[in-house]
C-alpha cells in the first residue's frame, strides 16, 4: 500500500500537466486583451438585432465549412485591409470579429483598428463557444449544419457542441 500511494499520486500529477486549459487561461496566455471581449449571448442580441457586424478571422476551408450566419469572411493568414469589402465599411460601425477560439481574431482585430475601425469587439471563446450555446451556424450554402471545422484535434477539446470537421 505504502508503494501504490506515491505511484497514485505521481499519475495524478503526470495526468494534470497533460490536462487542457480552462479557455479562460488559454486566452490569458495568447492574448494581450488590446480588443475587449464580447460574450457570445451579447452578440446574439446584437445579431437578432441586426446592429452589428461579423467578421470571420478564419481560413476559407474553416468558413465553408460552418460559420455564423451574417458573417463576413476575412480570413487570417492572407487578410489585407486592401479588400473591396472592407475598404466599404463604415469605421464606427460595431464590428465583432471571431475564430474558433478568440485568439487569431484578437490579431484581425488590432488591424482592424490601426487603420480606424472604432468599435471592435472580439468574440470570447470564439464560434467554438457560440456552438458550445447551441447558437446555429451555417454551411457554404446556407444550410444549418452541426458541422464546426475544429481546426486540429488539439483544439477540438474546446469545442464541446457540434461535430468536429478537419
Amino acid at each position: 500500500m505504502k508503494k501504490f500511494l506515491p505511484f497514485l499520486l505521481l499519475v495524478f500529477v503526470f495526468g494534470l500537466s497533460f490536462a487542457q486549459k480552462p479557455l479562460d487561461e488559454l486566452l490569458d496566455q495568447y492574448n494581450s486583451q488590446s480588443i475587449s471581449y464580447i460574450s457570445v449571448e451579447e452578440l446574439r442580441m446584437l445579431q437578432l438585432n441586426d446592429t452589428v457586424l461579423i467578421l470571420d478571422a478564419r481560413e476559407p476551408e474553416e468558413f465553408q465549412t460552418s460559420h455564423i450566419n451574417t458573417s463576413i469572411h476575412v480570413g487570417f493568414n492572407n487578410f489585407s485591409m486592401e479588400e473591396k469589402q472592407l475598404q466599404k465599411l463604415d469605421k464606427n460601425l460595431p464590428v465583432v470579429v471571431y475564430c474558433s477560439v478568440g485568439i487569431r481574431s484578437e490579431k484581425i482585430g488590432e488591424k482592424l483598428k490601426k487603420a480606424g475601425f472604432t468599435n471592435i469587439k472580439n468574440l470570447y471563446g470564439g464560434i467554438f463557444a457560440w456552438k458550445n450555446k447551441g447558437y446555429p451556424v451555417v454551411d457554404s450554402t446556407g444550410n444549418e449544419t452541426e458541422n464546426v471545422h475544429a481546426f486540429s484535434k488539439h483544439w477540438s477539446k474546446y469545442l464541446h457542441g457540434g461535430n468536429p470537421m478537419y
